[in-house]
């Protein structure tokens, strides 16, 4: 059998809010969920699981591989909802994209605080 990458939890101050932030964002289908979790599933088969853990939540970094037409309507979806976001992980480039890697990317919070990054090119 080859490794695949198959879910993790992400904290969430709301995991209802979180899941369907990145739903929306994403074009996501709503997704199962049971317990304690919020699922999401992307197209390759990754669960997202949103979960409110009891203990203050730390920054953690998530980025998305998304085609250029996505990049696009999430992109114009950021500056609708009037989401901060910049070109840089430093925070240092407000209200723009980049062109790293041979495509484009861009940097903005989740609703919980998470560093999340779209990029429309792999850097490997």
């Amino acid at each position: 059998m080859t490794v695949t990458f198959n879910h993790t939890i992400i904290a969430a101050k709301d995991r209802g809010e979180s899941a369907r932030f990145f739903r929306e964002l994403l074009e996501l289908p709503e997704a199962p969920s049971w317990g304690p979790f919020t699922n999401i599933q992307l197209p390759d088969g990754v669960l997202l699981q949103f979960a409110e853990p009891p203990v203050e939540i730390q920054m953690q970094h998530y980025a998305f591989l998304i085609d250029d037409e996505l990049f696009d309507r999430a992109y114009q979806r950021l500056r609708d909802r009037g989401i901060e976001h910049w070109a840089d992980p430093q925070m240092r480039r407000p209200h723009e994209t980049n062109t790293e890697h041979g495509g484009r990317g861009v940097y903005f919070k989740d609703p919980a605080g998470h560093a999340i990054e779209l990029i429309t090119r792999p850097y490997l």
